[in-house]
């Protein structure tokens, strides 16, 4: 029970929950877009995803000066509902779907589109 009682500190967090939801619902996604759709400066998402990133819970990819994060794939059951859960029952969550329309919305730090990755490109 020690792995399961770690996953949901990790979740109790109300930012880690949400980054967990967007990136159940979008995939891989660059921190400057995570940060603008949650409305936090993006040391802060930054500092969040790190210790999503110690629980194994995302894996990261830095592209340039970026870091891109995505789920990992579940290590077991629980892990597997939980992505599950984000993407069929947290969806439709009142702070989710305003997370979720203020990330279509979201550019890159700035206007320097090119630093995110070519599915950020207008």
């Amino acid at each position: 029970m020690e792995v399961e009682a770690s996953l949901f500190k990790v979740l109790a967090d109300p930012t880690r929950l949400r980054l967990a939801v967007l990136l159940a619902l979008r995939g891989e996604t660059c921190v400057c877009i995570l940060a603008r759709a949650l409305r936090e400066p993006d040391f802060k998402v930054s500092r969040h995803l790190g210790i999503m990133r110690s629980a194994g819970m995302v894996e990261a990819r830095r592209e340039g000066t970026w870091m891109h994060y995505r789920l990992s794939l579940p290590r077991h059951r629980l892990e597997k509902c939980l992505q599950e859960c984000f993407r069929n029952c947290l969806a439709d969550h009142k702070t989710v779907r305003a997370d979720t329309k203020r990330l279509q919305k979201a550019t890159c730090a700035g206007s320097v589109m090119k630093t995110c990755g070519p599915q950020y490109r207008k």
